[in-house]
């Protein structure tokens, strides 16, 4: 039997997102003074304490004249959270995604994955691509509405496929020539239009590594908002044979388990972070042998 890869980070966030609410602007400000707010700067960092351990949350107090700027996220245990931009200079304190994913707890990870993506598809939904208007946010940040010809746009997120493509006990894993020395990762790309998952996974294998793939099989989602997509990671049974990569990727090599332990040990080989999906697809592959 398979093992079922450990729950994703940023997934299964434990928040009520109360989409009832986003539409009440009354019941919202009656919620603001109580909130728990996470604050943004405009690269999308969050204030974080000062071990950098967790969020620096405020509170909506002490914000009073600043509602109307504020996205509404949900709600846990009662408690109403929201984010809201902020000036970098008024806190000591700040933490990209990545490096809170390594270190918060799951829940104020999520949060954060959450706020982020939101926040960033703001700062890039200023003007309506129909009409060239200005567009303004309403149900709580999570419509953008156009004033002069009636268009709302919503939140974008990106569908990508990651493939662990797997032969004669060994799965093939890439390096894009950017990363550190002796990153290897699973084989992603984005979904194009008329395709299926399952297509997109059998493509991006033979577009970037000229691998022929059969049966692929849904094992996983992960919200991955760098800055709005969503991971779905699949495992497919490919032909053995070897990768021949195009200009995405500089190699691409197929390992046996032995291979990935033995060349983890001895510093040659780096796999993702353990944040993604694809370290979580390696790691329940690994588990089998």
């Amino acid at each position: 039997m398979t093992p079922t890869p450990t729950a994703q980070l940023f997934a299964g966030l434990p928040l009520d997102r109360a989409e009832h609410l986003r539409e009440d602007v009354a019941a919202l400000a009656a919620l603001w003074p109580q909130a728990r707010v996470i604050r943004l700067d405009p690269e999308g960092h969050a204030a974080a304490r000062a071990d950098g351990e967790g969020l620096a949350l405020a509170s909506g107090r002490e914000f009073v004249d600043r509602f109307a700027q504020a996205t509404f996220l949900g709600l846990s245990g009662g408690t109403p959270w929201f984010a809201l931009d902020a000036d970098p200079a008024g806190w000591p304190h700040w933490i990209d995604l990545r490096s809170a994913g390594a270190r918060f707890s799951p829940f104020e990870a999520g949060l954060f994955a959450y706020a982020r993506a939101l926040g960033l598809w703001q700062r890039r939904s200023r003007f309506c691509p129909a009409c060239g208007h200005r567009l303004g946010f309403a149900r709580g940040g999570h419509v953008a509405e156009c004033g002069n010809c009636g268009l709302e746009h919503y939140p974008r997120t990106d569908p990508a496929v990651i493939v662990l493509a797997e032969s004669e006990g060994r799965v093939l894993l890439g390096r894009q020539p950017n990363w550190p020395a002796g990153q290897y990762s699973l084989i992603a790309g984005f979904v194009e239009p008329g395709e299926s998952l399952e297509d997109a996974a059998r493509r991006e294998l033979a577009e970037e590594t000229g691998i022929v793939a059969g049966a692929c099989r849904y094992i996983a989602s992960q919200p991955w908002p760098f800055p709005g997509t969503l991971m779905l990671g699949f495992r497919a049974e490919a032909e053995f044979m070897p990768p021949r990569v195009g200009r995405e990727l500089e190699d691409a090599r197929w390992f046996s388990a032995d291979d990935i332990r033995r060349e983890v040990a001895a510093g040659r080989l780096r796999l993702s972070s353990r944040i993604s999906i694809a370290r979580s697809l390696i790691d329940a592959w690994l588990a089998e042998r």
